[in-house]
């Protein structure tokens, strides 16, 4: 490239970025004094675009109008003094201290535990194992002896075999286990991976974890059962006086589909899951473990082709059919990326990431551990310190720097006062030594976490964006509740004379007291029609068209809407036995024996609704006021800049 080409390309590239570092400080409107910035409104906007279903609020012009009307809610309560409050303080800190440990892990760290994790769920372990229970804080001396135990009783085991060491199980110090099979994330970090480097038939090496000492046996592993997709027919038994015709009607249902009808039409017509009947009764894939119902789990995981139905059987939800849809091995590291690094952040696994954390920030912030000042309040401590009752000694240096960090130093103070506290908890008796190790690691451990914490609105852009808008969030709940809710829920004399006023818009939809009949053969529904023009009862018609092996009409007796899911959509209502129509796959006859008409709502009975329209009103004509109170004034040539950008 020749010289005048890269003094070209250096000239356009810095005058590109100066334009968009401009841009950013564009203001957009302000509301009396408090700007607010292009950068700002784009940002929110495009965050905000594939959330939003109303077409109208895609329009910039539009979604300009809300977001003013948002500022103005902030300013209003800034005003009032919102953010002044202790309890709004305290939400926001407490708020503000969760989101950033989302920020301050040691990302490189968290990678490599989210892939070894994703490695280790495509398989499943069988195990078992024999622990030496022992206190986390336990003395030396003792933990020298569950040492010594667990290597004998792996020399035992391993010549005895573990049938004959398992009845050294006692439930207290002693356990001697079959575990079945696991996966990743249901054991503690470093029993996990024990489990899974430790060869088929092979009893691992005595490893720790916070319960103690462990070997490990490892019986089988097998690879990941992954995800079975399902749809199911489901009749709820929450009533006991209506769990026999439950589990009658099931089977009446599972006969049909037997006999060659289609499992998502009775689905749509019988199913009492409203999440899934309408599509048939599919529901979303599972894995292993991932629902609260294990029956239902292990129904599903029987199924073995696709297309095939379990018989019927009961969960503690009520009576299932299942039918398999699809199975799916694993699902790739891409998609389950999110999922596990949310999964190792909660596990124990994130003792790895603590770790690796505070060695990033004492290189960050420059701070060293001087063994020297560990061992002086070493000799300094004394058995009071385990009765509760131990002082500093008056001749502590009390000025003498431990570490610095920016503009704080801590002293030799800080960190007595620090143990001082510390004794009014129950602890295990350590030597000194181990003791004021393990304090002090927690103290500077707590001040580097601040002290980053305090400076990562400063450090990272994205943080500090969703802070803010958290901030605001927060104001906006507290307006609103003070301002809207409250003032709505309690102006009684406002809501009544509200209902009053739009008294027609509150009302009982109408309602028809059916018989509902249902079959595949037309034939069939023809002669209940028949039969219930002749006014006979159900059981005479299931009798006579029904048999011991065959289902061939099911019947639903309610009170019903029009929109309800066995009703065409297209269904007149009146009294006496309907035609014959094709809904849903199959053929059906109603018969309407009462048409409960629409009724007005009294004021209690609609209060709820009454009260959500009323706040609308209140805030539509609060909103009118704000306008009026608050100067807005829109920078047009930046709007227009802003429009082509996101256009």
């Amino acid at each position: 490239m020749k010289l005048s080409n890269i003094a070209l390309f250096t000239v356009l590239f810095f005058s590109t970025f100066l334009v968009v570092k401009a841009q950013e400080k564009q203001i957009l409107f302000s509301v009396e004094d408090t700007p607010v910035y292009a950068s700002e409104f784009k940002r929110v906007y495009k965050k905000n675009l594939e959330l939003v279903k109303d077409e109208n609020q895609k329009d910039v012009d539009n979604y300009l109008d809300l977001f003013i009307k948002y500022k103005l809610k902030i300013a209003e309560a800034k005003q009032l003094g919102l953010d002044k409050k202790p309890a709004y303080l305290r939400e926001f800190e407490g708020y503000k201290k969760q989101l950033s440990t989302n920020f301050l892990s040691n990302n490189q760290v968290t990678e490599a535990l989210v892939k070894e994790a994703y490695e280790r769920l495509k398989y499943e372990v069988n195990a078992r194992h024999i622990l030496v229970r022992i206190d986390e804080n336990a003395p030396e001396s003792q933990v020298k002896l569950a040492e010594d135990e667990i290597n004998k009783l792996r020399d035992r085991v391993i010549t005895e075999g573990y049938d004959a060491v398992k009845s050294i199980h006692n439930g207290r110090t002693l356990f001697a286990e079959e575990l079945g099979f696991f996966t990743a994330f249901k054991m503690v970090y470093n029993f996990e991976t024990a489990a899974y480097q430790t060869a088929i038939g092979e009893w691992s090496q005595p490893f720790r974890t916070r319960f103690g000492f462990h070997i490990v046996n490892v019986l089988d592993k097998r690879e990941n059962r992954g995800t079975v997709t399902v749809a199911h027919i489901m009749l709820t038994n929450n009533n006991e006086d209506k769990a026999q015709d439950a589990e009658q009607q099931i089977t009446e249902i599972y006969k049909r589909i037997k006999q060659g009808e289609s499992f998502e039409a009775l689905a749509k017509q019988f199913s009492q899951d409203k999440s899934s009947s309408s599509n048939g009764g599919k529901l979303n894939p599972f894995s292993s473990g991932q629902l609260s119902s294990p029956i239902f789990e292990e129904q599903a995981f029987s199924l073995e082709t696709i297309g095939q139905i379990s018989e019927p059987f009961k969960s503690k939800y009520g009576f299932h059919i299942v039918k398999l849809l699809d199975r799916k091995t694993i699902d790739t590291y891409q998609n389950m990326e999110a999922e596990i690094k949310a999964q190792v952040k909660k596990d124990s696994r994130s003792s790895v990431i603590s770790e690796s954390r505070y060695n990033n920030l004492l290189s960050k912030y420059n701070v060293t551990v001087n063994n020297k000042d560990l061992d002086y309040f070493s000799s300094i401590l004394n058995n009071q310190y385990y009765k509760r009752i131990w002082q500093a000694p008056k001749t502590l240096d009390s000025t003498k720097v431990l570490f610095t960090l920016g503009d704080t130093s801590y002293k030799y103070s800080d960190f007595a006062k620090y143990l001082e506290n510390s004794q009014r908890k129950r602890q295990a008796q350590l030597p000194f030594n181990q003791l004021v190790s393990v304090h002090y690691r927690s103290f500077l451990e707590a001040k580097l976490i601040k002290y980053q914490e305090e400076n990562l609105e400063f450090e990272n852009e994205e943080y500090a964006n969703i802070l803010n808008e958290y901030r605001d969030g927060l104001l906006l709940f507290d307006l609103m509740e003070t301002k809207i809710w409250n003032a709505a829920r309690e102006d009684s004399l406002g809501l009544k004379n509200y209902f009053e006023a739009n008294k027609q818009n509150y009302y009982f939809d109408k309602k028809l007291d059916v018989v509902i009949a249902s079959s595949a053969n037309k034939k069939d529904i023809k002669t209940v029609a028949k039969l219930l023009e002749q006014n006979k009862d159900i059981a005479q018609i299931k009798n006579q068209l029904n048999t011991e092996d065959e289902v061939n009409v099911s019947f639903i007796v309610d009170k019903v809407t029009l929109n309800h899911q066995a009703l065409p959509s297209n269904f007149k209502a009146q009294q006496g036995v309907s035609k014959l129509f094709k809904h849903n796959n199959a053929y059906s006859v109603v018969k309407v024996n009462s048409i409960i008409p629409k009724q007005q709502k009294t004021f209690e009975e609609a209060k709820g609704k009454v009260i959500s329209d009323f706040q609308e009103l209140k805030e539509k004509q609060w909103l009118e006021n704000l306008s009026k109170t608050y100067k807005v004034t829109i920078n047009q040539d930046v709007l227009k800049q802003v429009k082509k950008d996101l256009n």
